[in-house]
Parts: structure tokens; C-alpha cells; sequence
């Protein structure tokens, strides 16, 4: 499958229209039409619904498409590197992390490359564990930034000096605002609006002293900013980490914590056996210096 016939497709799926992509692409529309019927007869599936006005992807092309962006964002990682390998540093640095306030030492480490390595570029995109390790186990992310507990046997990894806080998010007029902290049986019986992360649940077993399945799970979330929403609009009350969710003078949210404290720890993994970029090494060779520092 060439890489040149996966950007005419992506062309297509983007455009939704023949006409349309090969303007896009530079292109007359009969070749980039011959291209996409081989690439169907390549594959032996129908990748494209065919109407008059617009082109929609089958179930088979919403799949090719997904991966297809991910084969064209490896490759041009893959070239940013080899390109980078000379005795100038250049790069591109990509990031998955959880959300996490402890994010504040990597970014000051990104600020400090940032004026000894102005070319060195860095892409970071926030995302729950599955999705971040997903993306480091297929080679579209350098580094990953998890909040533990995780699952961390295939990678390599190294703690940052510092843990976040979980806690409870409500309405300042909630009468739990009230209360410095939060203990389980305030919880108990109360709409809850909780992280969707399976290895969280341990956690919490253990904080309620055996009495999780009296958690009022009412909603999930993938990322804070939605449960903050839902707590706004008074749907419930969010066990978050502390300073995700901004609770200054003007909103409408607090944040309490939690009583016996939950804290959790913070992870940078990447994976085992890596090769890394020379701005990849940079980028870890200065975090862990940074690490130390803050440490000592």
C-alpha cells in the first residue's frame, strides 16, 4: 500500500468530494478516481459510498482512515528524526499526558530546550491512560505522562517530585462547601461523577474503607474540563485531582479534598528499548537533570 495512495484517500474522506480532493491534491479527477478504485480492489472492500453530491466513507473506510492518519504521522515523525540526527539539533517532541498540574515541571523543562534548542518543536496532547499508552506503543508518541495507578511493566519510567491531590468538586453553594474536607459518608447517597480510569476504582475501594458499591456513580469522565460542566450545571459532584479545574473568586466551583488524603504520584514512561531522536534524548537527559534539582 503506497503512502502516496493513503493521502489521496485521506484527501477524498477530508474533502467528500472527487473534484474537490484533486484540486486539493494538484491533480486532474480521473487518475486520483483510477488510484482509489485500486486501492478498493487492493484492499477487496467498498472504502467510499458514492452519491451524487458528496462521498462517504463505508464502515471499512472510516477504518482505513484512522489508520491511515496514523501511518502518515508516524512517517513524517520518522523523517523530522532522520532529518534531525546531524550535529544541529531539530525536532519534533510528541507528548501524551493526563491531565495533571504536575505537568508545570515538564513544562518549565520544555521553556529551558526551548532557548538552548529553539528548533526543537514539541506536540503535546492530553488523553486518558489507554489512549496515551495506545499512541507510545505505536510509535506516535515519544513520551507519556500518567497518573498512577498505572499499569507500567512494558515501559521505561521515572517519577516526577511531585503528587496530586483528589478531591471534590461542587457548587459553592452545595452544603458540602461547607466542610475543609470530605470524608466517604458525606459521599454516600450523593449523585457522583467519577473518572473513567478502572485502576482509580482500587483506589477509592480502599479510601471508603470497603464501602465503594455505596458510591453513587452516576457519570463518568474521560477528562475534567466535562465532569467541571456537569458539576456547573448541577448534575453532581466530580471526584477530581486538585488544580485542574480553576475554583478562583468569579466560579461558581470549589474544590475540597478528600479525608483520610488520596494522593497519587506522577509517571513520565516511555517505551522499553527505544530509540530515541537527539532531541528526544535532550528533552529526557534535561527532565531528569530538572528531577534531581527539585529533589535535592
Amino acid at each position: 500500500m503506497d503512502i502516496r495512495v493513503l493521502q489521496y484517500f485521506l484527501a477524498v474522506a477530508r474533502e467528500e468530494n472527487i473534484t474537490a480532493a484533486a484540486e486539493s491534491l494538484h491533480m486532474t479527477q480521473p487518475p486520483l478516481s483510477r488510484q482509489l478504485r485500486e486501492l478498493e480492489e487492493e484492499l477487496g472492500k467498498t472504502l467510499f459510498i458514492r452519491g451524487k453530491r458528496k462521498i462517504t466513507l463505508t464502515q471499512e473506510g472510516l477504518i482505513l482512515r484512522k489508520r491511515a492518519e496514523e501511518m502518515i504521522e508516524l512517517m513524517e515523525k520518522t523523517t523530522s528524526e532522520i532529518r534531525s540526527s546531524s550535529k544541529h539539533i531539530s525536532g519534533d517532541i510528541y507528548i501524551g499526558s493526563a491531565e495533571t498540574d504536575a505537568m508545570r515541571l515538564v513544562i518549565r523543562t520544555i521553556k529551558s530546550i526551548q532557548q538552548d534548542y529553539p528548533e526543537i518543536r514539541f506536540h503535546i496532547s492530553s488523553g486518558h491512560a489507554e489512549d496515551i499508552e495506545e499512541k507510545l506503543d505505536r510509535g506516535l508518541l515519544d513520551f507519556g505522562i500518567f497518573i498512577e495507578p498505572a499499569a507500567m511493566q512494558k515501559y521505561d519510567f521515572i517519577k516526577l517530585p511531585a503528587a496530586d491531590t483528589w478531591g471534590v468538586l461542587m457548587r459553592k453553594d452545595s452544603p458540602l462547601a461547607a466542610k475543609a474536607s470530605i470524608r466517604p459518608e458525606d459521599l454516600f447517597d450523593l449523585p457522583l461523577i467519577f473518572t473513567n480510569q478502572e485502576l482509580a476504582s482500587n483506589e477509592f475501594a480502599g479510601w471508603s474503607g470497603g464501602e465503594y458499591d455505596r458510591l453513587n456513580i452516576i457519570a463518568t469522565y474521560n477528562l475534567p474540563y466535562m465532569a467541571s460542566l456537569m458539576v456547573e450545571e448541577n448534575v453532581g459532584y466530580a471526584l477530581v485531582l486538585d488544580k485542574i479545574i480553576q475554583t478562583a473568586e468569579g466560579c461558581p466551583l470549589c474544590f475540597r479534598p478528600l479525608e483520610p488524603k488520596l494522593e497519587v504520584s506522577i509517571i513520565v514512561g516511555w517505551k522499553r528499548y527505544q530509540v530515541f531522536s537527539r532531541a528526544s534524548e535532550v528533552f529526557l537527559n534535561l527532565l531528569q537533570q530538572d528531577i534531581t534539582l527539585n529533589i535535592s
